[in-house]
């Protein structure tokens, strides 16, 4: 947006001043992830940029590590156990943050504060004290080291961002359309089912979204309560760099790139969705 004509000389200073903080927090953020993407198709097994590449010589560039990758057992079996986890973590934490998020729009639920800020504590607390505590109450329950309890664990940290997401569609959600249900006869399965999920869909899809992302993406937990046939996308990088250093960690973490600007892409579609749905003009 440019200035007005009337701006004041400290306007404009002001204008030019947060721009530059603004690049500078972007560049901040982004200028690792520019770096390592041209990285990852270096011919050489450097983590620095050759020659070859800095003078832009077809000889400096190659699909090397992204062959090495897509032909090793151990990252397609960390990428399959990926999945796994992911998805059924996934679904477990959109049901129960859905279920949770609903009972905590209604007006008549008693402490409501209390019982929120228990359920988004997965968010607060450090993930290196969840892990602990994950790693011995599954190890008295005997499902350490399983596809359980990886699962439940992620699903434990998935369901926070259910939760706020779905809480945050329920804000602007019509109550007056469940109670016309309720007086033309509808059951209150009837109405979830053909009144509340259709409109609050955009804001469950997203919590499942940012719950598959938040599976997809940890490590702590997964080095916690994992055994070693669930070496996931993150805990096979970890390995990768404490015990064989190799670029293919940098195309490994070029796809997973590409995989989240795929997911945020799709949120900022659904988000703009749900505006439009709700008699909102994008932004």
């Amino acid at each position: 947006m440019a200035l007005p004509a009337y701006a004041t000389t400290k306007d404009k200073i002001w204008y030019y001043t947060f721009r530059v903080i603004c690049f500078a927090i972007f560049f901040f953020l982004l200028a690792p992830i520019v770096v390592m993407i041209p990285l990852s198709f270096n011919a050489q097994p450097f983590f620095s940029f050759t020659r070859e590449m800095v003078t832009l010589n077809p000889e400096g560039y190659s699909l090397r590590w992204y062959r090495d990758f897509l032909g090793s057992d151990s990252w397609m079996r960390s990428i399959r156990n990926s999945f796994i986890i992911g998805i059924a973590a996934t679904v477990l934490a959109t049901t129960l943050g859905t279920i949770a998020a609903l009972g905590l729009s209604r007006s008549e639920m008693p402490f409501k504060g209390a019982i929120m800020a228990i359920l988004i504590s997965p968010m607060i607390v450090p993930l290196i004290i969840s892990a602990a505590g994950m790693f011995f109450f599954f190890s008295q329950l005997g499902i350490s080291g399983t596809y359980l309890g990886v699962v439940l664990a992620h699903a434990a940290l998935g369901i926070p961002f259910v939760i706020i997401t779905v809480t945050a569609t329920l804000v602007g959600f019509d109550q007056s359309l469940i109670r016309a249900a309720a007086s033309l006869g509808a059951s209150p399965t009837r109405t979830f089912f053909k009144i509340t999920m259709p409109l609050i869909l955009p804001g469950v899809i997203s919590g499942a979204l940012f719950a598959f992302i938040t599976s997809f993406d940890e490590i702590v937990i997964v080095l916690f309560v994992a055994g070693p046939e669930q070496r996931t996308i993150p805990r096979e990088m970890w390995s990768g760099i404490r015990e064989d250093i190799s670029p293919t960690i940098l195309a490994v973490a070029t796809l997973m790139v590409l995989l989240s600007v795929m997911l945020l892409t799709t949120l900022e579609l659904l988000r703009r969705r749900n505006e439009r749905m709700r008699g909102i003009t994008p932004t």
